[in-house]
């Protein structure tokens, strides 16, 4: 229907409906078929470490090509995580998850076929293109199917799934690269993707996207099936009192103006912040462990029992997402962070620094459930979910683009605990951003939490008072 100014109010109540739906087998498909091209995203992105010595020790590559090759997946996956922003709020969901995945699908086919390096470099950009593409547009989609109540806990199962990649790709690099080949990894991914891509069809669309874009036909077939199926099991509970969604159009810079600069500043700080840790220490613990001492076979074996914390995080981040929230949760996790940083700083045998490491592992990838899986996408309307943040990713590419360069000066000039002091200071900037400008959204619909373009941050203002009094 039509209100007073000419804009389309919607009848249709995507998220009321949404989210007074117990779990059923619609949520759970939903969160296996975008987490399926997750996995492989996931796993494109790790194999890389493997399949980069072998082509080095081969003689069919070299340190600067393959440097060569590490910077065109950042860059494509940093244009690609702009792109799906994009494309993710003005073509669809289902359209864009889509569009990646057959994207990163060929482009890891075409690698396993690359005749030298420099084709090789060239697919890997296209590869990145759609890597970068997918981590926005399946963290963005999930949240949106899940009611509030569990939301937490269902986003934090699309990081372990995403995270239990390392893993895989690793121990399949250990068996296939040295009998089969490097190429056998890439073919791996791109049919994989291919397969995925093609069960993915079924996938709905975004209900809240449908109606957010007056498509209201569509919308309710989709929201009648998934009635009908929780339906099944139990009575559904009455539909919610809530604001009806206006149909309306929005612009990229709408991101920065003052009724949501606060959240994207908030969402770019977390983003930053945690990719930091990943780029600034995760990455390097082989390196570091190597300097002081360690062989390298003693060094990887360390290394992959700190890498353990990476599932072991996100499965902390589904037994607490939803209990502790998602603001609250960061901030007390990043404190906890930076205080077992200074003690790996300081720690002195490789026992206890590999104890330390773990829980540094640990606590880094539940700040991506919480934080990046969960909370940035959240912290938007449905029309500008995928933008804000697609930018938001964006700056933790660039992020992981610099981040490597800072741990270089600074282990120069004053070894690993300058390094680790930069780790802490990014990590208690997060903590005061979140303290000072954070909002709560645990247990809230999504809806609720959405700025109000007419009153900017009196909505934020509002949710503080809210979360007093409960």
């Amino acid at each position: 229907m039509l209100s007073t100014d000419g804009t389309t109010i919607s009848t249709v109540s995507a998220g009321p409906r949404l989210d007074r739906l117990p779990i059923s087998g619609f949520h759970k498909r939903v969160l296996w078929l975008i987490g399926a091209g997750m996995f492989l995203d996931s796993f494109d992105i790790y194999l890389a470490g493997g399949v980069l010595g072998a082509l080095a020790k081969t003689g069919w590559s070299t340190m600067h090509l393959n440097a060569a090759f590490l910077s065109s997946t950042f860059v494509g996956m940093l244009i690609g995580a702009f792109t799906a922003g994009v494309l993710g709020d003005a073509k669809g969901r289902k359209f864009t998850y889509q569009f990646n995945l057959a994207v990163f699908g060929l482009a890891s086919i075409a690698g396993a076929f690359a005749p030298n390096m420099t084709w090789l470099i060239v697919c890997r950009f296209f590869m990145g293109l759609g890597l970068g593409a997918e981590i926005v547009v399946g963290y963005g989609s999930v949240g949106e199917f899940m009611p509030p109540a569990v939301r937490g806990k269902w986003s934090a199962y699309l990081s372990l799934i995403t995270n239990s990649a390392l893993f895989f790709s690793t121990f399949l690099g250990y068996l296939i690269i040295p009998t089969i080949g490097w190429r056998a990894m890439f073919a791996i991914v791109g049919i994989g993707a291919m397969i995925v891509w093609i069960i993915r069809k079924k996938m709905p669309e975004s209900p809240r996207w449908l109606e957010s874009k007056g498509r209201y036909d569509e919308a309710e077939a989709i929201l009648r099936a998934a009635e009908e199926e929780s339906a099944r099991r139990a009575p559904l509970p009455p539909i919610a009192d809530a604001p009806r969604t206006v149909t309306k159009k929005t612009t990229l810079l709408e991101l920065f103006a003052p009724a949501q600069l606060r959240r994207m500043f908030v969402s770019i700080i977390v983003q930053v912040s945690i990719n930091m840790v990943i780029y600034g220490f995760i990455v390097w613990v082989p390196t570091f462990l190597m300097k002081q001492g360690i062989g390298m076979a003693s060094s990887l074996g360390y290394s992959t029992l700190m890498s353990l914390g990476g599932p072991a995080g996100a499965l902390v981040g589904v037994l607490i997402a939803d209990r502790i929230g998602r603001k609250n949760g960061l901030i007390a996790v990043s404190a906890l962070a930076a205080v077992i940083g200074w003690l790996y700083g300081h720690s002195t045998g490789v026992e206890t620094a590999t104890l330390l490491g773990f829980l540094l592992f640990t606590l880094t990838y539940l700040m991506v459930a919480l934080g990046i899986a969960t909370y940035i996408p959240e912290l938007f309307a449905t029309e500008n979910r995928m933008r804000a943040n697609g930018i938001a990713g964006c700056a933790g590419r660039i992020t992981g683009i610099f981040a490597p360069q800072l741990v270089v000066v600074m282990y120069a000039t004053g070894g690993v605990k300058d390094v680790l002091s930069m780790i802490i200071g990014a990590l208690v900037v997060m903590a005061v951003v979140l303290a000072v400008f954070g909002i709560e959204t645990n247990r809230r619909s999504l809806e609720d939490i959405a700025p109000s373009p007419d009153t900017g941050e009196a909505l934020a203002t509002s949710s503080l008072s809210h979360e007093s009094q409960r």
